[in-house]
């Protein structure tokens, strides 16, 4: 079947999503909301919002609309058999119904079915600023360090004793075990009956990623932030915005009254200065870089693996802060998380207390993810051309001995123009390259590589950089390859997939885990003991 909604997980998980008790809504209240014809849809009550027929639940409005293929208005009859009690869709969609001769449940027809979800949605689950219970909540969007400032500002959030929730690219957090997520941020249906599930559950404040997809497809419609944040922006993702200009401005959309009380930006780039200054929403300002800003950071020092350092705010405000997570990325990720958590009402004395207890030293899957030492041996989520040099500079030995050694490919079906800069990067940046496979999805996995290879080559050729550049598949090869050549005091840096469990190709998801190659790798060549079972995690860009 071809469901509208890209978030199908299954009845089981779609369940795992929703609150055990949701107070009725009659179906009058949702027509009044868009404007519609309500009389006599006061008995007909509503439990759940759902734009998947597969994840229907008894109780629920069925949400029909366009799907690549065929019209969510399809599905209606399984919706029903499976207990919706309602059908909101677009002309076309009732077009569909009447051909049928029509359905046993109300059907409510609007212009863009789709843009009406997040509301209905948020009215279904009560998510509405008026609901004293809702927790504080943070959206962070931006290309790179999304994962990692989430993560931070929850662990800060704890740290200031606070029942955490999370939605993410890694995992989605309500009070309880994680849920495995599949998306950055879940449909709109999930994202609000998530936020009904952590008032449930007794969650206090929650932190979000927001990506650009999430932001185009109005996944988070209908959801309103107490702060959010942004970290930067550089090249990825025009395989959908097609420029910087339509993805600087899908970001920007976050900041906006209709969304968000308050902003927090790194001006450390000429789109976050561009937001700042054009955002309609009070906007706290952040640079790492020496740029003028509401916050700076003044001093840093090496502090273990990390960093330790003090921002200077205004009225002679300041914080003094570290993480344990290496590059100078993640002192951004903790600056922007200590920051937002502030813009969300806590005041900066209680933040500095919390800070002492070292939440920024919070393992993140597959960010900066120490599996070795001897050699050090990193996997990263790094998959752009920024993010990819952030992450070869943070691996790169301080006192200049060894070498670094990076794995990497890249994503089949996406923005193909950034192939070649990522190569190019990998040369500057390491001294041994492995161009293999990231998830070629249904392109040539070759055809892929050589666009990546042709970068590195031609990089080296122009500098005179004397490259070590290889291409090995499949990727598992690849990483053993790595290790073979590595000697201790070098660096192995994984990249690409981080956390990722799967790789697919043509359609078909093969298990492949980094960390768990990377260490079989290591024990192979007698790097790690067979029983040395811990992988720890330190960060993400």
């Amino acid at each position: 079947m071809d469901e509208p909604s890209g978030s199908h997980q299954g009845t089981a998980a779609r369940s795992a999503f929703r609150p055990q008790h949701t107070r009725p809504i009659r179906l009058s209240e949702v027509a009044e909301l868009l404007g519609l014809p309500h009389e006599g849809m006061d008995d007909v009550e509503l439990t759940g919002v759902s734009l998947d027929s597969r994840s229907v639940e008894v109780g629920d409005l069925y949400v029909a609309v366009p799907g690549s293929a065929r019209h969510g208005a399809s599905f209606v009859p399984q919706a029903i058999e499976s207990g919706a009690v309602a059908v909101l869709t677009d002309e076309a969609g009732a077009h569909l119904l009447a051909m049928d001769d029509g359905e046993s449940v109300p059907v409510l027809v609007v212009d863009d079915a789709r843009a009406a979800v997040g509301p209905v949605a948020a009215l279904v689950f009560e998510n509405h600023p008026g609901n004293g219970s809702s927790p504080l909540l943070l959206g962070v969007t931006g290309t790179n360090g999304k994962t990692t400032t989430t993560y931070f500002a929850n662990s800060l959030f704890q740290a200031l004793g606070h029942r955490t929730g999370l939605i993410g690219t890694i995992e989605i957090v309500a009070g309880g075990e994680p849920i495995p997520s599949r998306l950055t941020t879940p449909e709109s249906t999930d994202v609000h009956a998530l936020l009904a599930l952590m008032r449930e559950k007794g969650v206090t404040a929650a932190s979000m990623e927001v990506s650009s997809h999430a932001i185009e497809y109005r996944r988070v419609d209908g959801v309103r932030y107490d702060a959010v944040g942004f970290t930067n922006l550089t090249q990825d993702h025009l395989d959908l915005h097609v420029t910087m200009e339509d993805y600087f401005a899908a970001k920007a959309r976050l900041f906006t009254p209709e969304r968000a009380t308050r902003g927090v930006v790194v001006v450390d780039d000429s789109w976050g200065r561009r937001l700042a200054d054009s955002a309609p929403i009070p906007v706290t300002t952040l640079s790492l870089a020496g740029n003028p800003a509401d916050w700076r950071l003044t001093q840093s020092e090496r502090w273990g693996l990390g960093t330790a350092f003090e921002l200077a705010g205004p009225d002679g405000q300041s914080l003094r802060l570290r993480t344990g997570l290496p590059g100078a990325f993640n002192v951004a990720n903790a600056a922007l998380a200590a920051l937002l958590v502030h813009a969300a009402g806590i005041p900066l004395e209680r933040i500095q207390r919390a800070a002492d207890d070292d939440p920024f030293s919070v393992e993140v899957p597959g960010r900066m993810q120490l599996v070795g030492t001897r050699p050090a041996a990193v996997v990263d989520f790094a998959h752009n051309p920024d993010a990819l040099e952030r992450a070869l500079d943070a691996v790169r030995p301080a006192d200049g001995t060894g070498r670094v050694i990076i794995v990497f490919g890249a994503t089949g079906q996406r923005d193909q123009t950034k192939r070649p800069l990522m190569g190019a990067v990998a040369a500057r940046g390491a001294d041994v390259v492995i161009v293999t496979d990231d998830d070629p999805h249904d392109e040539d996995p070759a055809a892929i590589r050589q666009e990546v290879l042709e970068g590195a080559r031609n990089e080296d050729a122009m500098w005179g950089l004397h490259r070590t550049i290889e291409e090995v598949a499949p990727r598992a090869a690849a990483i053993r390859r790595a290790v073979e050549v590595a000697d201790e005091d070098d660096v192995v840096l994984v990249a690409g997939r981080g956390h990722e469990v799967f790789q697919e190709v043509k359609g078909i998801n093969h298990a492949l885990d980094d960390r768990v190659e990377l260490r079989a790798a290591l024990v192979a060549s007698g790097f790690l003991s067979p029983v040395n079972e811990q992988i720890e995690s330190t960060t993400d860009d």
